[in-house]
């Protein structure tokens, strides 16, 4: 077992893990535990998915890397079925491998083709791990939006500066704490922004490929982006992220070329697993499927809140959190949790729980009456 230290101090207890199948895992006693984080947002296929594996090795078989120098005719096909699903027909893909690089070139577009500086967010957006998407003090305009809900009169739009390169939008994570942002906010903030000739960025890394209960996470706001960034899930695992471009902003770069290189960019290996999971994704009707299953779970949860231990649930498709009374609490129940079988996420007071889109309605009920049973 290795420990993990949480910032509360409280330790616990992690299992060493050797295998998985499906929606569970096991470890090296043979343990078998219920994976309710889902690799952490991205196993919407849960592991060892026999298509996935079978896509892989094909093109292991062909060739798994080009360089950006060279074509790679799966890359294409793939982009184009991808921007078909999004209704981006007529734009560009660039596959890339982690969610932090696709941001930054999603917003190196954006300063590009606007020529301004600043760019705006919600103020618990997670956006990356480079300190250029972290740091915030310079060349960023935030939106605090803490306490405001779609009943309220606010206006932060007349606070916003002139010039704004785009709104990178997140559409539910919250940096983990799972939290919906008003829609007639979110309304107001891309109004005033394309006013400005700034774009709409969505940041689906975490809440795309139907985690919410639909295949983008800003479908809920009838929000139709410039840009969508995928990621996590669209990989089942597999490091593998990508910008979709709208057509007018594709047409914009052709016009105004922008630099940009990787050394795994539009990777053939990257690209055949996307298309494996696209297809289970749609042959399988996994995002309604979430859907269906995550609604009665969060039925379930919300008869949990006691006012007591369990003070609010949030939850949309397969995306849940349970905010505790304290961290110390929740630290106990994460442990308590995972000596019963259950891996679930854990941020402070809140845990987090977020199934493969494959789990079924008797693994989220076995679960939950666990989880009603140790609160």
């Amino acid at each position: 077992m290795d420990n993990l230290f949480h910032p509360t101090g409280h330790e616990i207890k992690l299992p060493n893990i050797v295998s998985g199948q499906g929606s569970y895992v096991f470890d090296e006693q043979g343990k078998r535990y219920l994976d309710l984080e889902a690799g952490v947002w991205c196993l919407s296929l849960g592991h060892n998915h026999k298509h996935v594996n079978a896509a892989i090795h094909e093109q292991l078989s062909k060739i798994s890397h080009t360089g950006f120098c060279y074509a790679s005719s799966i890359s294409d096909q793939v982009a184009g079925a991808l921007l078909a699903q999004f209704a981006l027909a007529g734009g560009r893909c660039i596959f890339l491998s982690s969610g932090s690089e696709a941001i930054e070139l999603a917003r190196s577009i954006a300063k590009h083709l606007t020529g301004h500086y600043n760019t705006m967010t919600l103020h618990d957006s997670y956006l990356g791990a480079y300190r250029s998407l972290r740091d915030r003090e310079t060349g960023w305009h935030i939106v605090n939006w803490s306490g405001l809900d779609d009943n309220e009169e606010c206006d932060p739009v007349s606070t916003l500066p002139a010039e704004i390169n785009a709104f990178i939008f997140e559409p539910g994570s919250a940096s983990g704490a799972v939290r919906f942002p008003p829609k007639r906010l979110i309304h107001k903030l891309a109004s005033r922004v394309r006013s400005c000739g700034g774009l709409i960025i969505a940041n689906e890394v975490t809440t795309g490929f139907g985690r919410t209960g639909r295949w983008l996470g800003c479908d809920h706001y009838d929000l139709s982006p410039d840009i969508i960034v995928l990621g996590k899930g669209m990989g089942n695992g597999y490091p593998v992220s990508a910008v979709l471009m709208s057509r007018p902003i594709a047409n914009a770069l052709a016009e105004r070329p922008l630099q940009y290189s990787q050394s795994h960019q539009n990777d053939p290996l990257g690209a055949a697993v996307v298309s494996a999971v696209l297809h289970e994704l749609r042959q399988q009707d996994l995002v309604q499927h979430g859907r269906e299953t995550g609604y009665r779970f969060f039925e379930w949860l919300k008869e949990m809140v006691d006012g007591r231990i369990v003070q609010d649930v949030r939850g949309r498709g397969a995306m849940f959190a349970i905010d505790l009374i304290d961290s110390g609490t929740a630290a106990s129940l994460h442990q308590a949790l995972l000596d019963a079988g259950y891996i679930v996420g854990l941020r402070g007071r809140t845990l987090r729980i977020d199934p493969p889109l494959i789990a079924t309605l008797s693994e989220i009920r076995g679960f939950a009456e666990r989880l009603a049973q140790l609160i």
